[in-house]
């Protein structure tokens, strides 16, 4: 399909800079996923990309040409939007094949993509429904074959899930992951969620005020997280991040010694007598195969603790909290892991 190398990014609108120097490669066939807070420049990043916006320096190379004045229908990207865009007046067929009529491709070479498109993507007996006979999942995936009939180089998808109920974004993240996997296509997925990227992504993209904190795979972010950012954002429920002098006081046994802050994921926290952490609950979700405890310690800092089976602990117990040694991350006083 398609290679992408973002060099020394920038964008910025008027006085205020958006993007940083971002840098970023992107190999054939990958699936990356752009996750980060509401701001972070996820979206704007994405449509430098397609060409929807112009970059203010670096250089954006696909297959090795760079396209920063390229035109976004010369780029040969398809884009995804969080609204279905549909015409509500046209059939799903018309909806599918609009765009290859304007670019004025024969009818039967479209009836042809149009067809293939609705079998992979499960549309087959729904061609001559209007969106509004449609339910969400259906409405998505429309707007996913009019992508797919173009035969993009590259697929762009920006949060297309948003407006979905929770049952319906869990099998629509598969379909699109399945469909990834059988088109053999490169795509980028820009979400706040970072579940969605978790399960979803080759290679994850962590973004910041419009700079990359780290790039990896999901479970190389998940176990060494580059820094507290990173730490707090990636995984549900989020790492417990705690100051070094408290886990110190309480007797526990640092692995970086001059440490400022260590975390642990919750499922590595367990509740035990003689803990080195005083833990106060306030919160207790009984989820029948695990039990989510929610917590605070000194300063009044949250903590969560992820239990296997169901618990005893009741809310306004106070607990003592295992750290153990092995699962402790360390980061230093700006926090960059240690």
């Amino acid at each position: 399909m398609a290679t992408l190398e973002l060099k020394r990014v920038d964008k910025a609108f008027g006085e205020t800079k958006i993007i940083h120097g971002v840098d970023l490669a992107v190999t054939d066939g990958e699936f990356v996923v752009f996750v980060g807070p509401s701001g972070c420049g996820k979206s704007t990043l994405l449509r430098l990309i397609a060409g929807l916006e112009s970059a203010t320096g670096g250089d954006i190379l696909l297959d090795s040409q760079r396209v920063n004045d390229v035109a976004a229908s010369a780029r040969g990207c398809a884009m995804v939007f969080q609204s279905y865009a549909l015409y509500p007046h046209m059939s799903v067929y018309d909806n599918m094949a609009f765009g290859l009529q304007n670019m004025g491709v024969a009818r039967d070479v479209i009836a042809a993509k149009v067809k293939a498109a609705a079998a992979l993507l499960r549309l087959d007996e729904l061609l001559q429904r209007k969106p509004t006979q449609l339910s969400g999942g259906q409405r998505q995936r429309v707007a996913i074959g009019r992508a797919i009939v173009r035969e993009p180089k590259l697929f762009l998808f920006d949060e297309p899930l948003s407006n979905l109920d929770a049952e319906l974004r869990v099998s629509m993240r598969a379909e699109i992951r399945d469909l990834h996997s059988r088109l053999k296509a490169t795509m980028i997925y820009v979400t706040h969620d970072q579940v969605e990227a978790m399960t979803m992504a080759d290679k994850i993209v962590v973004l910041r005020a419009g700079r990359i904190e780290q790039v990896g795979s999901p479970l190389t972010l998940y176990n060494t997280p580059a820094n507290t950012f990173v730490a707090g954002f990636i995984g549900s429920p989020r790492m417990n991040l705690v100051p070094a002098a408290a886990a110190v006081a309480g007797g526990a046994r640092l692995p970086v010694p001059d440490a400022h802050t260590i975390g642990i994921r919750p499922e590595h926290a367990s509740v035990a007598a003689d803990g080195p952490l005083r833990v106060r609950i306030t919160q207790v979700e009984q989820l029948g195969g695990s039990s989510l405890l929610h917590g605070r310690i000194a300063d009044d800092l949250p903590f969560e603790i992820v239990l296997q089976g169901q618990t005893e602990v009741q809310r306004g117990d106070t607990v003592g909290v295992a750290l153990p040694a092995e699962h402790l991350h360390s980061f230093d006083r700006d926090g960059r892991r240690l």
